[in-house]
Parts: structure tokens; sequence; C-alpha cells
């Protein structure tokens, strides 16, 4: 096998500077660029975002976001990004748009254009329908006076910092800002409304995220799937309801319905004995178990399993039996 160019005879690896000096610059002339994004809150951009947010929250339909190039790329992602935190948005391609997909838009919606230059010649349909049927049209753009900047409603201007590419050709310090401040208004907007995590399971519910997102209340066995004896059951029963339910164990409850104790194997042993069938279940079991909320996370869950350690745990509520998690239905759902 050749040997590599980077890799003398001994095989430690040499390292590159100049490719890693080539990185470093990129990272400080784009931190630069949002450095000087944030700067601009301050004054007019603060100002053109507390009016976009106003129009996106008082609008009945959707934010359609557009764009070409690069940009159009940037655009599908705060797109992607506003519609999983509570925000309805699409993408909306614009040379596309001259093409039929206008009709993806209502008067109802709210159009975000993004441009660098502002001059994008495939955004005229674009801008053209929304001045003609009366849709509000947002701009992100680096020139308030270019045609799209002249015709939105509210824009918001970049600042014009120096591109990380040493040509200054390749878009790069630009569609990172246009990025950071879509950021920000997806951001802004989901604050605003509360948007909670519950909120942001119900659009992400696959994967790790929305394992981590899963309540007790998703994976717990309710009703008549949980093991329950009241006080004064003979061990007799609450034998043949532990066989029965397949948990390991058999909540009890008080004359009042809410859970006084448990019998878990540990139980029995240290009771095993010839009267041990006889004796009532409040003289065996183990009083004011570890128990759970149905509305906390079951990772929260399982780490307190962990804790303890126990496999099986009862939901409350107002202290009274609504569900049994074992460990195990933590663990198939995913969540770690």
């Amino acid at each position: 096998m050749a040997q590599s160019q980077n890799t003398p005879v001994t095989g430690t690896p040499r390292r590159d500077e100049a490719l890693r000096e080539s990185v470093r610059r990129t990272l400080a002339i784009e931190a630069k660029g949002l450095a000087a994004l944030s700067a601009t809150v301050e004054g007019e951009l603060g100002d053109a975002i507390e009016r976009a947010t106003g129009l996106i929250e008082g609008a009945r339909g959707r934010v359609i976001v557009t764009g070409m190039g690069k940009s159009g790329h940037i655009g599908r992602k705060i797109a992607a990004t506003l519609a999983s935190t509570g925000t309805p948005a699409l993408f909306l391609h614009a040379a596309e748009a001259s093409h039929g997909d206008l009709g993806m838009v209502t008067p109802d919606d709210v159009l975000l254009a993004i441009s660098w230059s502002g001059e994008t010649a495939e955004l005229g349909d674009v801008v053209h329908y929304a001045r003609r049927f009366d849709v509000p049209l947002l701009a992100i753009t680096s020139n308030a006076e270019s045609t799209l900047g002249r015709a939105a409603d509210t824009v918001l201007v970049l600042p014009r910092v120096e591109e990380a590419c040493p040509n200054g050709l390749a878009p790069t310090t630009s569609t990172l800002m246009q990025l950071a401040i879509g950021d920000a208004l997806a951001v802004a907007l989901l604050e605003r409304r509360g948007f909670s995590a519950s909120d942001f399971r119900v659009f992400h519910p696959g994967g790790k995220l929305g394992a981590r997102l899963l309540k007790v209340s998703d994976l717990m066995h309710q009703g008549p799937e949980m093991p329950l004896v009241t006080f004064g059951t003979p061990m007799s029963d609450v034998l043949i309801e532990i066989t029965g339910k397949r948990f390991g164990c058999c909540g009890v409850v008080d004359g009042t319905g809410k859970l006084a104790g448990i019998v878990t194997d540990g139980d029995l042993r240290r009771h095993m004995g010839g009267e041990l069938l006889a004796q009532p279940v409040e003289s065996v079991m183990t009083r004011s178990p570890l128990v759970v909320q149905p509305d906390v996370l079951a990772s929260a869950a399982l780490g307190l399993m962990n804790r303890r350690p126990v496999t099986v745990v009862f939901a409350v509520a107002d202290d009274a039996p609504v569900g049994i998690l074992h460990i195990h239905d933590i663990l198939r759902a995913g969540v770690v």
C-alpha cells in the first residue's frame, strides 16, 4: 500500500499546520460575523425582529420561506426549525414558484424571502405575487435598498462582513448569519408561545429525541393491568395477584384507595414461614414505597430506579395508584 504523504515511515502522522491555520482562520472570520450580527440587535435589526415576530404571531396561516441557491438551502433549514418549534412553516423553491407552486401561498400566510444581495432574479415573481395579493412579506438581506428590501413590509438587514472564502465568492459567513437569524427568530417565537418540551415531542415522536421526551404516563400499565390488593387481603391471594400480573410485586391500597405499601420478592423472603399464606398483607408489605408522578419524564424515572435500585415503580396521582412501570418498559422504548 502506498505511504500517505502526511505519514512518515515511523507511522506517526505529521500535523498539517497550514490546514489547521485555514480552519482557525475560517472559524475566526465567521465568529466575527456572528459578533457583528449580535451587535446590530441593539438597533434596527432588533426593531425589525420585533415587527417580524408580531406579523408571524398575528398570521392565521403559515410562514412560507423562500430563497435560491445557498440562501435557499438555509431557507429549508429555517422552515424546518420553525415547523418543529410550534410555528407552521414550509419551504417554497423560488424558481418552482413561477411554475405553479405559488398556489401554496394564501393571504393568511407570511412570506419570508432570503437573499444576501436582495436582487435574486428568481424571487421576482414571488415578490410580485405577495404585493398583488397583499401577503405580508419579510426579507432577510444585507441590502435594505435592494429590490427585495424596498418591497418588503419588514427587512431584517444583516451586516456586511468578510466571507470566510479567501476569494470572497463562496457564501460562508453570510449564510451562517442567515441561519443564525433564522434560529433566533424561531427561538423567539418558541419562547413567546410558551412552547414546552411536551409540545416539542408532538413533532418529534421518532428516534432518540422522541424517546428522551417520553413521560411515565406514555409507558405505564394502567387499570386492570396493575397488581393491587386492599388491606386485609390474605397473602395466599396476594401471591395469586403477583403471579397473574407478572410484575414481581403487588401494590396495597388502603380504605381510601391510596397506595399504602408494596409486596415484593424481598418481602416474601423476609417473611418466609409456615404462617405466611395466612397473614394479612399489611403485616408483610413494605410501607411508603417508591413512587413517581405520571407526568415526569421516563428518563427521570429510570434514573430514580437505578439509584434505589428497583425494577418496578408505581405512578400515583393524589397518592392513588394510576399506573405501574417496569424498567424493561423504559428500555424497550429506547430511553437511556
